[in-house]
């Protein structure tokens, strides 16, 4: 415990460059498959709300299952080491849970690149997020809006264990999860998550953007009152200008528009809600965290204080991203998943 592993690759550092006269063509190809990506997750989340069908996984799982087939040209030797190491790991199953506003659709992108080198990613819709239909005004605990995880891990073999992956505020399912499901959980990968420590509520960690919970609740212009003004606010959500300046800064374009008609509000009682964690189950998990060293929505100042004060086993960087990763810089935080993966 309290090793520190720091990830970046030179690619991150030439992001803004001109990319035209340096692709090969297994690099154009890569990128026409992300517009094809892009152009169908845009669609899928435009029509959503028109669908209630209900997917095994997510939606970001059946739009990101494609890809894999559309390979023909032989593996870089660096992709078949990779392959051939990730062969021999017992637990390839990857559960991705969300942040705030977000859904299952958000990690398309990263299902995508996980299922290409063979691991199992599946991404969940938390009450009242995504496609799921439940009004976020009636979740108010944190099992409740984690119920789609707790479900899932119930149901889970005896003999199997997952790797759980949570984003921003979705770091609450985790550590929830190994409080209460240790020994389903062989790796908790915090992405610039609220890894809160024991009796600390996860809003707590966003104080020093947003200010302390209590003055929030009274004056925050973002509250929703989903059973009328005169009692307890039920939710939040930013205005779009504000959530392009707190969590897209570094994301493509379309990524932000398939945001804008894809956020929904976040449930406010989950967030708002202490948490018990012991050391004898929560504690002995292995924990690891992500850095997002351009993050507007939780400063990189904040995430190293989460890491001194809640050490993990590994901390990683991701140089250049903003607080969606998966959109902003998909292939350093594809290198890092994997790597993780790996570590015995």
């Amino acid at each position: 415990m309290g090793n520190s592993f720091i990830f970046r690759t030179k690619k991150d550092t030439k992001d803004n460059g001109s990319r035209s006269k340096r692709i090969g063509r297994s690099q154009r190809k890569m990128i026409a498959e992300e517009e094809f990506l892009h152009r169908q997750a845009l669609s899928m989340a435009l029509h959503q709300h028109q669908s209630s069908q209900r997917f095994d996984g997510s939606m970001s799982r059946r739009i990101g299952s494609t890809s894999s087939k559309r390979h023909s040209d032989p593996l870089a030797s660096n992709e078949k080491k990779v392959l051939e190491s990730l062969e021999n790991i017992k637990f390839k199953r990857i559960i991705l849970i969300h942040g705030e506003g977000f859904g299952a659709w958000c990690w398309y992108k990263t299902i995508a690149q996980l299922e290409e080198v063979g691991l199992l990613p599946t991404a969940l819709d938390l009450m009242g997020s995504g496609i799921d239909l439940t009004d976020t005004n009636t979740v108010t605990t944190l099992v409740e809006y984690a119920k789609p995880l707790i479900h899932y891990l119930e149901n889970l073999p005896e003999d199997e264990k997952v790797i759980l992956v949570g984003h921003s505020s979705g770091g609450a399912c985790l550590s929830y999860a190994l409080e209460h499901f240790p020994e389903k959980i062989s790796k908790a990968i915090f992405l610039c998550a609220t890894m809160v420590s024991n009796g600390q509520r996860p809003f707590d960690v966003f104080a020093e953007e947003l200010g302390f919970a209590e003055r929030f609740m009274q004056e925050s212009q973002f509250l929703i009152y989903g059973n009328g003004k005169d009692k307890s606010p039920t939710g939040f959500m930013f205005e779009k200008q504000l959530m392009k300046g707190l969590y897209f800064n570094q994301s493509p374009t379309k990524d932000v528009a398939l945001a804008m008609v894809s956020m929904r509000p976040t449930p406010l009682g989950p967030i708002m809600e202490k948490l018990s964690l012991s050391p004898e189950k929560y504690g002995t998990g292995r924990r690891f965290y992500i850095q997002t060293l351009d993050d507007r929505a939780l400063s990189p100042d904040v995430q190293e204080k989460l890491v001194r004060e809640n050490p993990a086993e590994g901390v990683f960087k991701i140089k250049g991203s903003d607080h969606c990763p998966f959109f902003s810089k998909p292939q350093s935080l594809h290198k890092i998943l994997v790597e993780i993966v790996q570590i015995p």
